[in-house]
């Protein structure tokens, strides 16, 4: 073997590697089980917040001693390797800068073709795959051909970079650079956002080419303190506060004006509410009266004398008239109103909430540019509050607008809500200033730390959510661990009952395999998901293949009674180009799914590629360095064998016609997709959320709920809309999935689709929502919910396509290079669709049968490893073909050639499969319902692979080329 010593020492320095970036792992977990040992109390149960102060003790503590260098915790945890949130619970968040905002904020002057254009865009991004921006140009100058598009944006601010005489072609590409770099920022300002959040190994990703933004945050508890954390813009604003009566006077206009447009259609009983709240009377004064006809505009329905204070139920009333901009024009320019960011409850238990009239100009005398420092701190009444700092120019702005407002009130105003508006009761000069609002102290804390980040260029949308409890990674990670560790036995099992020594020798490649992979998926600081974890159980049973191609070369060279090193080198030597040729189609497969794939796919995808290079590397080059070293040390009379009684009676002299069966083959194959597609057609795809958008809870009850009466009671709290409620591992946990407001992405709507799925869950099952992690005999609970935006669903299917499209061109092209003729990648790629429509096939019967299985993102990834593991069979029976027909000394037809080459192949394609096979139903079985669509896709891949490897792939290259020979031999 050449290079011995070389290919030692890489071996050698890999694995200790690993080991050691396995090994902050292994740290980490002894340490969390001290601690969670130190958190619990007799009763057995765990105190989490004792568990966490535990940890934040030894934060900076070294507690990993390598004798020459120590390593703190928080070192410990940062080299660890890092668990996706499918395993250990937390948040998945994809985040979309607003380009209308960001384009607005650009443009000097607004017309009405302008902000038609802005209109036109949001409605066209809707319904194409252009961008934001795409659309806006190309509607404004549908709209308006006559204006350049300079006349919009070219002011004294960029004349540096545009100006009146700029073309249309340059205004565009300073649009865009300008998005581009808001996008830069955004990302950095979320990231200094999240890394005072204090979240572990936060992985904040800018999706390139878009204005995205991906967010993956393990153990996060409190989702919705994470949304205001990353969609708040941090406008801050200190604003002057019109006097009550000044802002009464303007707002007896608008009043008048409403009673002329809206007062005759009023109802003849409106309900009101007596001034008397705010003056201590009697609560039957106070009650709710009903009056003759009052024709007043809601504006003017506020229960104070004093300030704008109206009950919180009649706030889209007045935000109607806020919004009527016919009524608004009667206000003076420098007035707006905002309101408080929380409402209040008054004595007598109303709900209401303030409505602030501020003076406005074309920028605010102090904003959060000018802010230095903003800390949580406690205020006058022990009560946790913000406390600000100023640099030396705000400063200076701060006093002069205290000297000038004595007696009056300015108003700090975050991102268009008010906080706060005492009034100035002497000049500051020092600087400071203090945000209260009967906040907690982790909202003091958050809004301090938003402050310090700085302000986003704009508005940003979450378009995909994903919320997992630690409950639920738990299960995942035991399921995920469970099928690791049993389908790496019965591999090991079943390689040494049928290779003896040679399957020991496997054995040991195997596990080092897996130490590789975890290894570097440590160092490259990847994260470890779900389907990760399926990534390496299916390279355990791929892994396999290579040794199989050897083990059966080597086999074949002792039958003909060669030396045992001979065999082996020839054994080696002659597979090699076999593996290579294996390997490279299916790390095409692996490479096309990391670039299209989103999410979890990603993880997969990088799981698969490692596995793919350490097995290559442990099974071509480690494998032979052992066997080798072994014979050397034991003398050439030391029996190493690589086959035992059972497998030496197991395909012996295979002679069997193939090609003369492959019309059976065609029809039986027609026959099974006809039917598999004809109950897809019946059934449906039954698509998941991934590709249809909308939004997924998963409900644990303490009792079993009926599925389908749940459904039939949900669809009147959805108006209608689509609701599938389905079982989600057992019968007391359910999957319920709505599309009901998908189009409307806001936080509000968000809440108020959870808030209807709540309500109807309660009233079916009289059962109150918990935020507990368990259910219990009268509650339920909501571990895990997840939403993806229509956007982001067509952005999932486009890849998908690209996926599957690239790989198979990808393919094509390399084995038509490797074999040198068009027809062996054409027989290669009607294989694969030939495997691909079998699998959509069985997809739709068991779904008519009641399975349920969605396709979904990890669906596509099942498809196209299943791509990628037939054509790992069919190519090894493609390189027997090549041998066979560049043999000089035998020379042999086509027909010939192909059946040799299968027969000669059969062991090798029948073992490999049986080993994918035992890992596979490993999963299916014990893999939880995460992976089960995943495992049951890959279960007919793999039979359906080895089926056309052996009756399909081979006899369309044969009849390919008979039809090309005639063709040639007509022409002639």
């Amino acid at each position: 073997m050449r290079n011995r010593g070389f290919i030692m020492f890489i071996a050698t320095l890999i694995t200790i590697t690993s080991l050691f970036n396995i090994s902050f792992s292994w740290v980490s977990s002894h340490i969390q089980s001290k601690a969670t040992e130190y958190a619990t109390d007799q009763n057995g149960e765990i105190d989490h917040f004792k568990k966490q102060v535990y940890l934040d003790s030894i934060w900076t503590e070294p507690v990993y001693n390598l004798g020459i260098v120590n390593y703190t915790y928080e070192e410990v945890k940062n080299k660890e390797l890092s668990r996706g949130l499918d395993l250990q619970g937390g948040m998945h968040v994809t985040l979309e800068v607003s380009q209308k905002e960001i384009i607005e904020a650009l443009a000097k002057n607004i017309d009405s073709g302008f902000e038609n254009a802005l209109h036109q865009a949001e409605q066209l991004t809707r319904e194409n795959r252009k961008s934001f921006s795409q659309n806006f140009f190309s509607s404004l100058l549908e709209i308006n051909p006559d204006n350049s598009f300079s006349y919009y944006f070219a002011n004294a601010l960029n004349k540096e970079k545009i100006t009146l005489s700029s073309s249309n072609a340059t205004v565009v590409n300073y649009v865009n650079s300008e998005i581009d770099g808001a996008v830069d920022s955004a990302y950095d300002i979320i990231r200094n956002r999240i890394d005072k959040f204090g979240v572990t190994q936060p992985n904040i990703q800018r999706v390139k080419g878009s204005n995205r933004i991906t967010l993956e945050l393990p153990g996060v508890d409190n989702p919705q303190r994470v949304r205001n954390l990353i969609q708040g813009v941090a406008k801050l604003e200190f604003l002057e506060v019109w006097s009550h009566q000044d802002a009464l006077t303007h707002m007896y206009k608008v009043d008048t004006e409403w009673t002329k447009k809206y007062g005759s259609k009023t109802s003849s009983v409106e309900k009101t509410v007596d001034n008397s709240l705010f003056h201590g009377e009697s609560e039957d004064n106070v009650a709710i009266q009903e009056t003759e006809k009052d024709v007043r505009s809601p504006l003017q329905k506020s229960i104070s004398p004093y300030s704008f204070i109206y009950l919180l139920s009649d706030t889209s009333k007045v935000n109607q008239v806020l919004n009527d901009e016919s009524l608004m024009s009667i206000l003076p320019s420098n007035m707006k109103f905002a309101w408080s960011h929380k409402s209040f409850t008054t004595g007598q238990g109303v709900n209401c909430i303030e409505l602030m009239v501020l003076k406005k100009g074309q920028e605010a005398k102090i904003t959060g540019d000018y802010i230095a420092d903003a800390t949580q701190t406690y205020g006058q009444n022990n009560q946790p509050v913000v406390s600000m700092s100023m640099n030396i120019e705000g400063t200076k702005k701060w006093k002069k607008m205290t000297s000038e407002n004595l007696g009056s009130r300015i108003a700090i105003v975050l991102d268009n809500e008010v906080y706060t508006a005492p009034t100035v009761q002497s000049v500051i000069d020092g600087g400071r200033s203090e945000i209260s609002g009967d906040f907690t102290i982790e909202e003091a804390k958050d809004l301090g730390n938003v402050l310090k980040a700085g302000k986003l260029p704009a508005p940003t949308h979450i378009i995909e959510e994903v919320v997992v409890g630690p409950s639920l990674g738990d299960i995942a990670q035991s399921d995920g661990i469970q099928s690791v560790v049993i389908g790496l036995s019965l591999v090991l099992l079943f390689m040494t009952i049928y290779y003896a020594k040679g399957g020991w020798i496997a054995n040991a490649a195997l596990g080092l395999n897996i130490v590789l992979i975890f290894g570097i998926l440590a160092e490259l600081g990847a994260v470890l998901t779900l389907p990760g974890i399926a990534g390496i159980v299916l390279t355990i049973g791929m892994s396999i293949d290579a040794n199989v191609l050897i083990f059966e070369r080597i086999r074949e060279e002792q039958k003909k009674g060669i030396s045992i090193l001979t065999s082996i080198s020839n054994g080696y030597n002659r597979a090699f180009s076999t593996i290579l040729d294996a390997n490279m189609t299916t790390l095409f497969t692996g490479i096309f799914l990391y670039t299209f794939g989103i999410g979890p796919i990603k993880g997969f995808a990088v799981t698969l590629i490692i596995g793919i290079l350490c097995s290559f590397f442990t099974s071509v080059f480690v494998t032979r360095l052992i066997i080798t070293a072994l014979i050397k040390k034991k003398g050439n009379q030391f029996q190493f064998n690589f086959e035992t009684k059972f497998s030496q009676r197991l395909f012996r002299k295979m002679n069997f016609d193939f090609l003369k069966k492959r019309k059976l083959a065609y029809f039986i194959s027609s026959g099974i997709i006809v039917l598999g597609l004809s109950a897809l057609a019946f059934k449906g795809l039954n698509k998941g959320v991934d590709f249809t958008g909308g939004r997924t809870y998963v409900v644990n009850f303490n009792e079993k709920v009926i599925p389908s009466k749940l459904e039939s009671s949900l669809i009147k709290y959805v108006d209608g809309k689509s609701v599938e409620v389905k079982t989600f591992g057992n019968d007391k946990t359910l999957k319920i999935t709505t599309s009901y407001q998908i189009e409307n992405e806001s936080p509000e709507s968000d809440a108020d689709v959870k808030q209807r799925i709540i309500t109807g869950i309660a009233d079916f099952t009289q059962l109150d929502f918990s935020e507990d992690a368990k259910a219990t005999s009268t509650t339920f609970v909501i571990p895990s919910t997840s939403k993806v935006g229509a956007s982001m669903a067509d952005d999932i299917s486009i890849s998908a396509q690209k996926g599957v499209l690239f790989s198979l061109g990808s393919i094509f092209i390399y084995i038509w290079f490797r074999f040198r003729k068009a027809s062996f990648g054409i027989g290669a790629i009607l294989a694969l669709i030939h495997d691909t429509l079998i699998v959509f096939g069985a997809f739709g019967i068991a779904n008519l049968l009641g399975a349920g299985f969605e396709m979904n993102q990890v669906f596509i990834a099942a498809v196209l490893t299943i791509i990628g593991y037939s054509i790992n069979d069919t190519v090894v029976v493609f390189d027997r073909v090549r041998e066979e027909q560049s043999n000089q000394w035998k020379k042999t037809s086509l027909d010939t050639s192909i059946n040799n080459a299968i027969n000669n192949t059969l062991n090798r394609t029948v073992i490999t499969s049986v080993t994918t096979l035992l890992v596979v139903v490993v999963l299916l079985i014990f893999g939880g319902d995460a992976l089960r669509s995943f495992a049951f896709t890959l279960c007919i891949g793999v039979v359906a692979g080895t089926y056309s490897s052996i009756f399909i792939a081979a006899p369309l290259v044969y009849d390919i080329s008979k039809k090309t020979i005639k063709r040639k031999f007509s022409m002639a």
